[in-house]
């Protein structure tokens, strides 16, 4: 029975507390990336074709033939190190890395837990299920050294034994009367005792017997694949320097063959053929019977490959003479698909055709990440982009800057565009390689899962931080040097390099349009307590530099406050400086106030009005901040959990719903004005160091240390919501402009200036009503010409005020009566909750009322105060999106609903052929290369 493919597993919604009780669960629809290390964290279902894989706590299936992808969420936070399928492909059996780590049987019939078991202590090497699928064996990692054996349904273990060097791979044979293990000077047979008996020390229940290894006792042996069919007697092992032996029943050394490479990492295997996965991307075939060379497998694309130029296949005879190719370092062999995946060192993934052997075809491609990627930044969507609409860029501690695109249905741009789909990869459209040596291209440091073992694992050079100019045009990336680059993105040159820091570069911000000014600016925040000014518009020259803080700068942003352009700073020093863009001939930045808070700050973002700073602290809180004032305003938990510390946040277009990462390895989806959580989701291995929404508000994108991509598919009531709101606001700011209306919100209670109406039906609205003469008092006048919002025409229903201070108009200034809107939009309070909920106000029909308020602004009621209107009452409640219809200006025509939201079916297609071409590459010499 295979897996449900139209299904995602539900362990992604972790509940921390019993209060915590998420209304949405955010599906995870698309994983970039892979965290395979070796062939015990890579299988094959033969029955169904479909391959796993782990990307970091998530396990992936890969459909080959529908090029679509299901997935398997891990709730403990652990990486999964290595997976393996069981005969009859029902169940999947998963091992981890960490403290405690537990061995997880899904049952994929409903993607539920179905066992677990804990007896290893720091990790798990591999797995393998008995061909009765009675037993399960697992490997620990070289901290422990303990075989297991499982008699997994009765939840008892049978059998276990120590050794003494660390175990690469395992392989049960067929008749399932032994199973093999090999590591360093090391192939041994391993009996299972038919013991009714409990386990003891006296009687262990596992018996090992070493291989026969005569002269080949010195290698080191990476692999093992157990013979099939008439050879089910037959153990292959393939060695690290490129020898393939062959034993018998006996565990004797009856032959062996030179593969004729440098090194040699895995080995599969079927009834008639074994690969052999080998150094540069090489995969030789061998015979099963004679184990006679057959052939070698084309090689994969070179490393620092342009794969927007790769739109055919005549790109794959075109490689450079010194050209490196990855190493391929997992291999499974579908006999039944006559399909060859691969995994490599630069974290592809190729699957093979193997229908004929001497004309080996193409199959599905994907390249990846194979390094810590540090951010994610959205492709803005312009007029004049360069970029296909719903294309975003990450840059990763392997020296690349990628874009990556997931629309199937895009349109292609012209043959000159630098953004192609290409014959390697779907996603993928271009690579911008920084280092022109491609040190860190590939992973070189396989096998070790430690990562404290992992020398380079923190001294590589890679990309920090990036920058998207708001034209589109540039994009600036700074390395772990301390260099900028800045490339064009229309031909993608690089423009120019600039040493700017001595530390790495945490932040590139580019401002806006400065008012009175033609000049753009970019800015650098670094390590090193810098903030570096450069003029974009007089090729990137030095203005100036900003030493304020005294710790690391963790974050810049820039506001537009009352057409004044404002940068704002966080620093690890624990504090947020204001400052202003003074114009002028010596254009500079002025500091305008410095508050400290009470916790590190780690990241920031702005909201959709210009007028809130949102802070992300260790103390796990998201503090918002006056710009005006700067005064803090609000301040709710960040995140669900006890421990760990909040570094990421990232706020929707629309402004209604924020996300935030923890260290704790777990995202959350706030919603802005609440402060309520609505899902929590994990699957990350490492820290989630890159997070944004997407520009259509249906995703969400997250991006790890682990060097995989997750996005992450919003719930439709989200997506609504958010896709209205931007209508709206798009509506308002094509409005006349006049000073009573304004494009932003005012989310927040404590700082509204609102006009208090109460109800007073029996009275005739008609009659004069006579009002103070006197002017406002002076702080109300000033908050009233900075915090004015957009108020929409009525005819149909209108109210007095009575509040204090409505002003007399003069007969003739009719301008100053205005209509209240039948419904107004949602400040997110809990008091209106009219957009979330689904409900609409509404008011007693005969009922006419005229407001007037001074001819210098007005500020309208914020939602808050609703609850004084006695003569307001929830109708009904909505079971469709007609409720969001109600929020309409009338001055401007609607554009709420001019395309409807698709809805998100989770129904795969049931077109069972091919969607994808297999490719054929050109025929390579069968003779040993």
């Amino acid at each position: 029975m295979g897996i449900n493919r139209g299904r995602t597993s539900n362990w992604n919604v972790l509940k921390t507390s019993k209060d915590f009780k998420p209304h949405n669960v955010v599906k995870l629809e698309h994983v970039l990336g892979l965290t395979v290390t070796s062939n015990s964290a890579l299988d094959c279902d033969t029955k169904t074709g479909i391959i796993a894989y782990p990307a970091g706590c998530t396990i992936v299936f890969l459909s080959p033939y529908r090029e679509k992808q299901t997935h398997l969420l891990n709730d403990s936070r652990k990486a999964v190190t290595c997976l393996t399928y069981s005969p009859d492909g029902r169940y999947l059996a998963t091992g981890e890395y960490g403290h405690q780590p537990s061995i997880r049987i899904w049952d994929l019939s409903d993607n539920s837990r179905c066992y677990e078991f804990t007896d290893h202590k720091c990790g798990i090497n591999c797995l393998a299920f008995s061909p009765n699928q009675k037993y399960l064996v697992s490997v620990g990692s070289q901290h422990d050294m303990i075989i297991n054996v499982w008699d997994w349904r009765s939840r008892i273990k049978i059998g276990a034994n120590k050794v003494s060097t660390k175990i690469k791979a395992v392989a049960f044979c067929e008749t399932g009367d032994y199973f093999v293990t090999v590591g360093n000077r090391h192939v041994k047979f391993w009996y299972i005792q038919h013991s009714k008996q409990s386990l003891n020390k006296d009687q262990p229940g596992l018996i090992g017997r070493a291989a026969i290894l005569g002269e080949q006792q010195n290698n080191d042996f990476v692999d093992v694949v157990c013979g099939k069919g008439d050879f089910q007697d037959m153990t292959y092992v393939i060695s690290r320097s490129g020898v393939l032996c062959e034993f018998n029943g006996r565990r004797l050394l009856d032959r062996w063959v030179n593969v004729k490479t440098s090194c040699a990492f895995c080995i599969t295997g079927g009834d008639e053929y074994l690969f052999i996965g080998c150094a540069e991307s090489i995969i030789r075939c061998f015979s099963v019977s004679t184990l006679a060379f057959v052939t070698t497998l084309p090689r994969t694309h070179y490393l620092g490959v342009d794969v927007a130029k790769a739109l055919n296949i005549s790109h794959t005879s075109s490689h450079p003479k010194d050209a490196r190719y990855p190493d391929a370092i997992a291999i499974i062999y579908d006999d039944v698909h006559k399909k060859l995946a691969c995994v490599y060192n630069d974290h592809s993934l190729y699957v093979w055709d193997i229908n004929d052997i001497r004309k080996v075809g193409k199959s599905n491609s994907y390249l990846y990440h194979c390094a810590c990627i540090w951010g994610v930044e959205t492709y803005p969507e312009l007029e004049d982009s360069v970029m296909p609409s719903g294309s975003f860029i990450t840059c990763s501690s392997d020296d690349t800057v990628r874009v990556w695109n997931l629309d199937k249905h895009r349109s292609d741009y012209d043959a000159d565009c630098p953004y192609q789909s290409n014959i390697y990869s779907n996603e993928l459209l271009k690579v911008i390689y920084i280092d022109p040596e491609l040190q860190y291209i590939k992973n070189t440091d396989i096998g070790l899962t430690d990562k404290s073992e992992n020398p380079s694992y923190d001294d590589r050079n890679g990309v920090r931080s990036m920058g998207i100019s708001y034209d589109g045009q540039q994009l600036a990336t700074g390395d772990r040097a301390g260099n900028i680059r800045v490339y064009g993105l229309k031909t993608v040159d690089e423009i120019c390099k600039i040493e700017a820091h001595d530390a790495e570069v945490l932040c590139l911000e580019y401002t806006p349009v400065i008012p009175n000014s033609n000049k753009r600016l970019l800015l650098s925040a670094s390590r090193d307590r810098l903030i570096h000014v450069f003029d974009a518009s007089d090729y990137y020259k030095f203005v100036e530099t900003l030493d304020d803080h005294s710790s690391s700068i963790t974050a810049i942003r820039f506001i537009d406050v009352n057409n004044q352009l404002q940068l704002v700073s966080c620093s690890a020093d624990k504090s947020i400086i204001f400052r202003r863009y003074q114009n002028g001939k010596n254009a500079h930045f002025v500091r305008d106030r410095l508050l400290t808070g009470k916790s590190t700050l780690y990241d920031m973002a702005v909201d959709c009005s210009q007028k809130y700073v949102l802070t992300a602290c260790q103390d796990r809180c998201i503090r918002v901040y006056n710009v005006n004032n700067g005064k803090q305003c609000k301040s709710f938990k960040g995140s669900v959990g006890e421990e760990g510390s909040v570094i990421k946040v990232a706020l929707d277009h629309s402004g209604r719903y924020l996300a935030t990462s923890c260290t704790d390895k777990t995202l959350c989806v706030f919603d802005y004005y609440s402060g309520e959580c609505i899902a929590c989701i994990c699957g990350h291995s490492e820290l989630v160091t890159g997070l944004r929404f997407s520009n259509d508000c249906e995703r969400l994108i997250s991006a790890s240390g682990d060097g995989c991509i997750f996005v992450w598919r919003l719930p439709r009531d989200m997506v609504v919501t958010m896709q209205t709101r931007i209508a709206q606001q798009r509506a308002r700011s094509s409005a006349p402009k006049s000073p009573l209306y304004d494009n932003s919100e005012d989310p927040m209670n404590e700082i509204s200036i609102t006009t208090h109406i109460k109800a007073d039906i029996g009275r005739d609205i008609n009659n004069d009503i006579r009002f103070n003469d006197g002017q406002l008092p002076l702080w109300v006048t000033k908050s009233v010409n900075e915090e004015s919002t957009l108020i929409s025409e009525s005819n149909s229903r209108k109210m007095m005020p009575k509040g204090r201070w409505a002003q007399r108009l003069t007969p003739f200034a009719q301008d100053g009566i205005l209509n209240l809107p039948s419904s107004r939009e949602s400040d997110g309070s809990k008091e209106d909750s009219s957009v979330d909920s689904g409900t609409e106000t509404s008011r007693p029909e005969d009922r006419h009322e005229k407001l007037i308020v001074p001819q210098k602004g007005y500020r309208r009621s914020n939602s808050s105060n609703l609850s004084d209107l006695q003569d307001i009452h929830r109708v009904r409640q909505h079971t469709d999106d007609s409720s969001l219809g109600s929020f309409k200006n009338e001055d401007v025509e609607s554009i709420e609903h001019d395309g409807d939201i698709e809805d998100y079916s989770e129904v795969e297609s049931a077109d069972n052929g091919s969607n994808n071409k297999v490719i054929y590459y050109q025929t390579v010499d069968d003779a040993l290369r």
